[in-house]
């Protein structure tokens, strides 16, 4: 690679890992072509892009960005995932590491905060964030339900009420 390529690459990472909120740093050794390419359609479902980088690059590319903070994880063959969707991206490599040993994950990087292996880990196990959203609609709904049916039952007991005097009167006479 010449410098102007370098710089290329530099400035690309610089401007994605910008608009970026979530990265997972991985290292590849061992993976053939072919899983590598499934990984990256995995990926790419997920709305989430992964890029092998030299890690002098990505030194440089993480300057000033939240990135920063996971220039340590920046050694050995590197490869960064990032995007916008920190469960998704998560998930996504977690499933493929379980399934291909070669992947390791290192760190990665939530807002501006570094991350261990574990805390990769962990945002991988939470829900979807549709399912989340879901939960939290239904926690909303609840109590309006809740004063809903007791608003109802009001006037539902009333009309009981008059029922049943209806039916004494009619067994009376």
């Amino acid at each position: 690679m010449n410098r102007q390529d370098k710089q290329n690459v530099v400035e690309t990472l610089h401007t994605a890992w910008t608009e970026a909120t979530a990265g997972v740093v991985t290292h590849y050794r061992g993976l053939t072509v072919s899983e590598m390419g499934s990984l990256r359609r995995d990926l790419r479902s997920a709305k989430v892009k992964m890029q092998v980088v030299k890690n002098t690059l990505a030194r440089r590319a993480a300057e000033g960005t939240d990135f920063a903070v996971a220039e340590e994880f920046f050694s050995g063959p590197t490869a960064i995932a990032y995007g916008t969707d920190p469960v998704a991206l998560a998930k996504a490599l977690s499933d493929f590491a379980k399934s291909n040993k070669a992947l390791k994950i290192i760190g990665g990087v939530l807002d501006g905060k570094k991350l261990e292996e574990a805390d990769v880990k962990a945002l991988a196990s939470l829900p979807s964030r549709e399912v989340l959203l879901a939960k939290m609609l239904g926690s909303m709904q609840s109590p309006l339900s809740g004063f809903v049916r007791t608003l109802n039952e009001v006037p539902a007991s009333f009309v009981r009420t008059l029922a049943a005097v209806r039916d004494q009167k009619q067994a009376v006479s």
